[in-house]
């Protein structure tokens, strides 16, 4: 789908650049927002690039750089800390030969930070895709893992 299709799916209204930016982000194979979609909502909603350009950069949600086909989220919040959420985000970053905030070389993965996905009940968690994963372990990561690079 093409940028001006999305964009007429919105009213063109301050009130929807965020639901704008993620449906052209989640259009975009690589998981990001790019020069030309942040000049067109600029001009679609009437404002300067500069104005969209710091919203995208505001949210962690958006990326104004390429990311990989599969956005892993680690939480971090004071619960998934308790529960061991630096093992987890240490594993996934041996696993994955990245570090935060870096892509892996294939463009498969590419692992974040999070501060809370709100899942306290199944602490740690990592959201993949927008996929929930609880009650993690060193050994769950590698299976999770290796589920979504035999896809």
């Amino acid at each position: 789908m093409g940028t001006s299709e999305i964009l007429n799916k919105f009213s063109p209204e301050y009130d929807n650049m965020l639901g704008i930016l993620h449906a052209l982000q989640d259009n975009n194979p690589y998981n990001f927002l790019d020069d030309s979609d942040l000049e067109a909502v600029a001009e679609y909603l009437n404002t300067t690039l500069s104005h969209v350009y710091g919203v995208a950069t505001y949210y962690t949600m958006f990326s104004v750089k390429p990311r990989g086909k599969y956005i892993i989220r680690a939480c971090n919040s004071p619960v998934c800390n308790m529960e061991g959420s630096i093992s987890i985000i240490d594993e996934l970053k041996k696993v994955l030969s990245v570090d935060l905030g870096e892509t892996t070389k294939d463009r498969l993965f590419t692992l974040e930070l999070t501060e809370c996905l709100g899942q306290c009940d199944i602490a740690p968690v990592m959201m993949i895709n927008g996929k929930i994963y609880g009650n993690l372990d060193k050994e769950k990561i590698g299976s999770i893992i290796q589920q979504y690079k035999s896809k």
